[in-house]
C-alpha cells in the first residue's frame, strides 16, 4: 500500500435530498486527482463515515474504485468499536476492489492496550489487504501507545498509521522502533512538516481538498533540502489549516470546496452548515490567496 506523501480523507458529497452524489464523487475525485492527491481515503471521519449506512458505504467504495481505476490507491475506512463489525465492513471493501483499509482506535467501549492489539490482529488476520491504522484520541477517548503501535506493526499486512494524537514525542517513539518500511502518517494537516522533519512520510489531509498542490510543494522544498523555503510555505498554510477545524469537520472544508467551485453539498445530522457570519474563512483564504508567490 502506496500512500504516497498526501493521501486526502475524502468528504462524501451529498445531494439536496442528502442522499450520496455520485457525480458530484466524480467531480470531487477528479479534482483531488489533478491537484496534488496521491491516495484517496474513503468513508472515513471526513467522509461522514458515522452517518453512512452499510449499502450507502459498498456503492460509494464500488463507485470509488470504479471512478479512480487504478490512477491512485483507494484507501477504505472500515474500522469501528465492535470488531466483527471491522471484519464485515473489511471484507466487502475487499470485495469492492480497495487498495488497502483503514482502521480507528475503537470508540466508546475504550479497551486498554491489551485490547486494542487483539482487535487489530484479529482484523488483521481476516484480510490480506494492506493496513492503516489511525490513533485519533480526541474522537476515541483513548490514545494508543508507541509501544502498542510497535508491537502491530511487526504483523505482516499492517504496513502504516495515520497519528492524529498530536504528540510528535509519541511519532518520533514510533518511528524510531519500528522498522523502516514501516510508514508514519501525521492526521493533523499542522503537523505534516514537524513530522517529516523527525522522519515521518506524508500526511492523510483535509486541506489537500483546496490546497493539495501547495502542500505538495512544501514536502518537495523540504525534501530538496530547501528547509527554509518549506517553512515559509508551512507558516503561510497554517491559518488555513486552523480555520477549517474551527467548526466540526467536514463543515469547513465542504465549505471552503464551494468557494473553490467544487460542489459537494451539505452534512448530514448530527452536524450542521457553515455559520458565515461566525466564521473567517473567507478572509482567511483571502489571505492566503495574497501569499499564492510563496508557492511560486
Amino acid at each position: 500500500m502506496e500512500l504516497g506523501r498526501i493521501s486526502t480523507a475524502m468528504v462524501t458529497p451529498f445531494s439536496s435530498t442528502g442522499a450520496i452524489d455520485f457525480e458530484k464523487t466524480r467531480t470531487l475525485i477528479e479534482h483531488l486527482i489533478a491537484n496534488g492527491t496521491d491516495s484517496l481515503v474513503v468513508c472515513g471521519t471526513t467522509g461522514e463515515s458515522p452517518t453512512l449506512t452499510a449499502q450507502e458505504k459498498e456503492k460509494l467504495l464500488s463507485f470509488t474504485v470504479e471512478t479512480v481505476n487504478k490512477r491512485i490507491p483507494v484507501i477504505a475506512g472500515t474500522g469501528s468499536n465492535a470488531t466483527a463489525e471491522s471484519i464485515e465492513s473489511t471484507l466487502m471493501a475487499e470485495r469492492m476492489g480497495v487498495d488497502g483499509i483503514m482502521l480507528v482506535t475503537p470508540y466508546y467501549n475504550k479497551p486498554d492496550q491489551k485490547g486494542l492489539y487483539a482487535h487489530f490482529s484479529t482484523v488483521a488476520e481476516k484480510t490480506k489487504l494492506p493496513i492503516l491504522l489511525y490513533n485519533i484520541p480526541g474522537r476515541s477517548v483513548i490514545n494508543m501507545t508507541s509501544e502498542t503501535t510497535i508491537a502491530l506493526s511487526k504483523v505482516k499486512n499492517i504496513r502504516a498509521i495515520k497519528e492524529a494524537s498530536g504528540d510528535l514525542e509519541q511519532m518520533a517513539a514510533i518511528i524510531e522502533g519500528t522498522d523502516a518500511g514501516f510508514k508514519v502518517y501525521s492526521g493533523d494537516d499542522g503537523l505534516t512538516l514537524p513530522l517529516l522533519a523527525i522522519g515521518g512520510n506524508g500526511v492523510v489531509s483535509v486541506a489537500a481538498h483546496v490546497v493539495g498542490n501547495e502542500m505538495q510543494k512544501m514536502i518537495t522544498a523540504f525534501n530538496e533540502g530547501r528547509t527554509q523555503e518549506a517553512a515559509r510555505m508551512h507558516r503561510a498554510l497554517v491559518p488555513l489549516f486552523q480555520e477549517l477545524f474551527t467548526a466540526p469537520n467536514p463543515v469547513p472544508v465542504k465549505y471552503a470546496l464551494q468557494k473553490n467551485s467544487v460542489d459537494t453539498g451539505g452534512v448530514r445530522l448530527p452536524l450542521i452548515g457553515y455559520d458565515e457570519e461566525n466564521m473567517a474563512f473567507d478572509k482567511v483564504w483571502e489571505k492566503f490567496k495574497s501569499n499564492e508567490h510563496i508557492f511560486v
